[in-house]
C-alpha cells in the first residue's frame, strides 16, 4: 500500500469532524510508541521547553547511570542507545536551542564517563561528531546565543 502525501493528508484531514480527528489521533498513539510520546510532547510539554529539557537531561542520567561498564563494547552499544533516544527528543522539539542544548548536555556526560572514551576509538568519534552536529546547529543561531554555546562548547572539550 503506498501512503498519501502531506498535501493529500493535509486536504482529506480538512474535511473531517472534530471527533472524527480525535479518534484518529487516539487510533495513532495506538499503534507506536513514539506516536504516543510525541503527542505528549506536543500537548504537555511543547509550552514549557525548559522543563522538557530538564525532564530529557534527567533521563540522560538515568541512563547513562546504567551503562554496563564491562567492556567498551558494551558501553558503545549503550551510548548509541542513548544518543538514538537524544536525537529522537529533539525531533519531537524542532527547536534548535533545545539540540544544541541536550546533544551539550550528551557530551558533557560522555566525555565525564569512567572509563574515558579516549581509548575507545569508536566513542570517541561518536563524541567528535556530536561535536560537530552542535556546532553546525549553533551556528543557524542569533549571534548572542552562539557566543553563550561557543563558551560551552569550549568548556566540555577542556574537560
Amino acid at each position: 500500500m503506498k501512503a498519501a502525501t502531506i498535501r493529500e493528508i493535509k486536504q482529506e484531514l480538512s474535511n473531517r469532524s472534530q471527533g472524527e480527528l480525535l479518534e484518529l489521533c487516539l487510533h495513532l498513539t495506538k499503534f507506536k510508541k513514539e506516536n504516543k510520546e510525541l503527542l505528549t510532547y506536543l500537548l504537555y510539554d511543547a509550552s514549557d521547553e525548559p522543563g522538557y529539557i530538564e525532564n530529557v537531561e534527567r533521563e540522560i542520567d538515568v541512563q547513562f547511570e546504567e551503562i554496563n561498564k564491562a567492556s567498551y563494547y558494551f558501553i558503545k552499544k549503550s551510548v548509541r542507545k542513548i544518543l538514538r533516544s537524544v536525537k529522537k527528543y529533539i525531533r519531537y522539539s524542532k527547536v534548535k536551542e533545545t539540540e544544541v542544548e541536550l546533544l551539550l548536555y550528551f557530551c558533557s556526560e560522555l566525555k565525564k564517563m569512567r572509563p574515558p572514551i579516549e581509548r575507545s576509538a569508536t566513542l570517541h568519534n561518536i563524541y567528535k561528531r556530536q561535536i560537530e552536529v552542535i556546532k553546525k546547529a549553533v551556528s543557524s543561531l542569533h549571534e548572542d546565543l552562539q557566543f553563550d554555546y561557543e563558551m560551552e562548547l569550549t568548556e566540555i572539550r577542556k574537560s
